[in-house]
């Protein structure tokens, strides 16, 4: 981004990332990952809270690509089921649904790759 005072190409920061561990009334576990890459404290994530649904970033670049969102998820995070984010909304980030869910290969999570709009009850 230009930056309007000086005319440089300058780069700011948008915060430090995280993820987000949500419990609704009735006990339902959320995952949202935010943006991120494959780490190893996901498995003490899904061991100590057990989430239900993951939003889990596919896309590659700047979060998980679709293979190591596809490990995260069937190796360590194993949740009911699965959304597919961060993906798609411009070039650098290729991943994509179907390749997601075949990385995943046999496995009882239900993935459900929603577009904007879409609504899902669980």
């Amino acid at each position: 981004m230009s930056d309007p005072a000086t005319k440089k190409t300058t780069t700011h920061v948008g915060g430090e990332p995280c993820g987000f561990i949500i419990q609704m009334e009735n006990g339902f576990k959320i995952y949202h990952m935010g943006d991120t890459g494959i780490f190893g404290d996901m498995k003490l994530i899904a061991d100590y809270y057990k989430p239900d649904l993951v939003l889990v970033p596919i896309g590659g670049h700047f979060v998980m690509d679709p293979q190591d969102a596809a490990y995260a998820t069937k190796e360590w995070l194993k949740p009911k089921f699965a959304i597919p984010i961060h993906y798609g909304t411009f070039p650098v980030l290729k991943g994509t649904p179907q390749e997601y869910v075949a990385a995943l290969g046999q496995t009882t999570v239900k993935v459900f790759p929603i577009n904007p709009g879409d609504k899902l009850e669980f």
